[in-house]
């Protein structure tokens, strides 16, 4: 018996209230974290422009199009699974998983450069911000790969009959990380 959720009524928006509380919450963390970057970077504002242009905006830029690729998947399985398309649903959610992937192969390769060059924490304000945003994105570029993951199961396992809810949360958690990355990419690497 399937359970028909009313989508008008605020307390139950698509993904259920809780996923939204922890969005919102997610948001406000890195939106005061981007603001005190900001506010720092007026004290020395040439030592910060330096910095970012130490960053290969170019990685940066691609790993933009993983993640923007990869919430394209997301949403094309959400609709899938609402479709009862779950064959689809589970080849659009393995993609976002790919895309997942590989920003966090080139992420990792462009923290191996930085670490080779010395830029660490500790090197200077600018990336000592620089490592604790950028680690904590792929905190939850991990996080999503792993609710992806378990949403992949359930999509591809005999009899699978996945609850909408449960997918529409983990789709708007991937979502929110490519927000989360497109709040990052311009301040780090285009604007300081």
């Amino acid at each position: 018996m399937e359970t028909k959720i009313d989508y008008k009524n605020i307390y139950y928006p698509p993904g259920g209230i809780l996923i939204w509380v922890l969005i919102m919450l997610e948001l406000i963390t890195f939106g005061v974290a981007l603001i005190a970057l900001t506010v720092s970077s007026r004290e020395n504002p040439d030592a910060y422009h330096q910095s970012r242009l130490m960053l290969n905006t170019t990685f940066g830029a691609i790993n933009t199009v993983f993640l923007l690729t990869g919430g394209y998947f997301m949403a094309q399985a959400v609709h899938n699974v609402k479709d009862k398309l779950l064959d689809k649903a589970g080849k659009n959610t393995l993609m976002a998983i790919l895309s997942g992937l590989l920003f966090l192969s080139l992420k990792g390769f462009e923290y191996y450069e930085k670490i080779e060059h010395g830029l660490t924490l500790g090197y200077n304000t600018f990336f000592n911000f620089y490592w604790l945003l950028t680690g904590f994105h792929v905190i939850h570029v991990i996080v999503g790969l792993v609710i992806l993951g378990f949403m992949y199961r359930s999509m591809t396992k005999k009899d699978a009959n996945p609850n909408i809810l449960n997918v529409e949360a983990g789709a708007h958690f991937w979502h929110m990380v490519d927000l989360i990355w497109l709040l990052l990419f311009p301040i780090l690497y285009l604007v300081l």
